[in-house]
């Protein structure tokens, strides 16, 4: 009998059971397939942490290899400039200081007392510049002296005696006598610091 425009049709709203029954099927018989896939997971997870540690390691040891890499070029680098240094002062500065050593030499051996009250004063300025050069602090002579210690500096005691008489020819003026024997073993002294700090 067909349904004519008249009949009512009455609808089902409610779960379809028919769809029920074929999901319910599906994971039924997608079980095994489920766990495959969870276990496959797992073990990509477990090589991809090993990996990842593997990988954290080999990067540890590369930043340290560098770092050990810079602190070494650094310090040969550091090196470099010290011989550097050295040899520029050896080839300007020791010069000069040797230079100007050998004409306060020349003046000690003068007959005029003039040129040994001068061979004095010219050994206390590069007494004033091996000072500086050494790093002690002070303004004078006399400061960078104070500053000194004997346990670093063993000449220290000569060093004072010297600049003393200078200051002795610096204070006196012509009235102050300054022997040759005196000023040749003023010089003693000033050479016993020089050679200490192998500044001349």
């Amino acid at each position: 009998m067909q349904p004519n425009d008249n009949d009512i049709i009455f609808k089902s709203y409610g779960p379809d059971f028919n769809l029920l029954e074929t999901l319910f099927g599906f994971f039924g018989t997608a079980d095994t397939s489920f766990a495959s896939l969870i276990e496959f997971l797992h073990t990509l997870w477990t090589v991809y942490s090993v990996i990842a540690f593997i990988l954290s390691a080999l990067f540890i040891i590369g930043i340290i290899y560098a770092y050990t890499r810079i602190t070494q070029f650094g310090e040969i680098q550091a090196e470099l400039l010290l011989e550097q240094e050295k040899l520029w002062r050896e080839l300007h500065n020791g010069h000069v200081e040797n230079e100007r050593w050998g004409s306060v030499q020349a003046h000690i051996h003068s007959d005029n007392p003039n040129d040994w009250k001068l061979a004095i004063i010219e050994a206390d300025v590069l007494l004033e510049r091996m000072l500086d050069k050494a790093g002690y602090a002070g303004n004078t002579i006399g400061e960078k002296l104070k500053s000194a210690s004997a346990r670093s500096f063993a000449t220290l005691d000569d060093a004072w005696k010297a600049h003393r008489v200078r200051n002795q020819i610096a204070h006196g003026g012509a009235d102050f006598v300054l022997t040759q024997r005196v000023a040749q073993d003023t010089l003693v002294l000033y050479e016993r610091v020089f050679k200490e700090f192998d500044f001349i």
